[in-house]
């Protein structure tokens, strides 16, 4: 007897599975969401979106040109973050700057070069449009950072003592081209396997109801273990798809190093994937309308997921409430084991810990599904 019923059940899962990957098949918004919105992201984000600052446009004020005020402006042109524009007077160059014709300002005046060769102290001027903050401070760390290497080259050619006894020799580790593209791609993975999992899971009980399908499943003798389970298990599969897409354009199309274990990646994508289908469940379970549920799968889990998760953001920089509130954001603990297998590798004390609190809020969550579906549903 109990054999028969474990075949029955067997073959009740195997239906649900069947049944929902038809609709899956059927539904080309489904197909569109998982593997056609990943494509447009990161094109979006791998092409469009930088947090680079390049070919920033620097107003040279040059009051009296000589060959020391050229050297200066000629090392910053041959940097690959400025396009320099000369002017004479510190008036121009400040109307440009009010037009948003330049970025910044780099002053030299009159007495510069007597001032250098004298050792007195030769001060430039530097003025940053502080418009966009975050381009203002990497635009006057550019500029410092220029004038410190032309100043300790000058230094070199003619043999004079060093300003500072100390010599500074700086190493980027982990994303050494300084790229912001390979701190973002990984994290957008993060990103879109939210939109896969939350958005489409989020729709399948609320579509149930509203065309009147549910009431002939609960008249069936399926177990509510199978129903979730039958309709967890294909938009996992495609959940999974998606990311391995994501993951092969990261690699091949934009460059991104992938120093960790593929394994690992896979292992921690399908703990995340598990989460983010339990929410959407949930959600669709609770709102019973397809409109609704969508509506509040992109607030609580894309919203959360693109702000709060250190995607872009620095969670370090947000308030201290903000940084709490953070904890509660399962995409927080995937895009840090994203970015440390991508860019640094299996660092498992960055991966254990995050792993451990996707695999407790998948448990959290799906046994908040099974106890409202019970409710609900039986």
């Amino acid at each position: 007897m109990s054999a028969t019923k474990a075949q029955l059940s067997h073959r009740r899962l195997i239906g649900m599975v069947r049944k929902e990957s038809l609709q899956i098949l059927r539904d080309p918004s489904s197909i569109a969401i998982a593997f056609i919105l990943p494509v447009v992201m990161l094109l979006l984000f791998g092409y469009g979106v930088s947090l680079d600052a390049k070919d920033v446009r620097i107003g040279f004020v040059i009051e009296t040109p000589d060959s020391v005020t050229s050297d200066i402006r000629a090392a910053f042109a041959q940097s690959d973050y400025f396009v320099p524009v000369t002017f004479h007077t510190i008036q121009k160059a400040e109307q440009a700057m009010r037009q948003r014709e330049i970025d910044g300002i780099v002053w030299m005046q009159s007495d510069f070069s007597h001032r250098l060769h004298n050792g007195s102290g030769a001060p430039i001027g530097v003025i940053v449009n502080g418009v966009d903050a975050n381009q203002a401070r990497i635009t006057e760390g550019y500029i410092l950072g220029a004038w410190q290497t032309w100043l300790t080259h000058y230094s070199e050619r003619r043999g004079l003592p060093q300003a500072f006894p100390i010599a500074l020799e700086q190493r980027v580790w982990f994303n050494p081209a300084v790229r912001s593209r390979d701190f973002l791609v990984p994290g957008l993975v993060a990103v879109i396997m939210t939109l896969i999992g939350a958005l489409l899971t989020a729709l399948v009980v609320a579509r149930e109801w509203e065309r009147g399908t549910m009431e002939a499943l609960l008249v069936t003798p399926i177990h509510i273990r199978e129903l979730l389970m039958g309709k967890l298990i294909p938009y996992f599969i495609l959940g999974m798809g998606g990311m391995l897409l994501t993951v092969a354009m990261a690699v091949w199309q934009f460059d991104v190093p992938l120093r960790g274990s593929f394994l690992v990646l896979l292992a921690a994508s399908a703990l995340f994937m598990l989460v983010a289908l339990a929410m959407g469940l949930l959600i669709s379970i609770v709102a019973k309308n397809q409109f609704v549920a969508g509506q509040v799968a992109i607030i609580v889990t894309f919203l959360p997921a693109f702000i709060l998760s250190g995607f872009i953001f620095d969670i370090n920089s947000m308030p201290t409430a903000i940084q709490w509130l953070t904890h509660l954001i399962p995409a927080r603990y995937f895009v840090a084991i994203l970015q440390t297998v991508f860019l640094a590798g299996n660092v498992w004390a960055v991966i254990l810990p995050n792993a451990a609190a996707l695999a407790l809020m998948a448990f959290i969550f799906l046994m908040l599904v099974r106890r409202k579906a019970g409710k609900r549903l039986e």
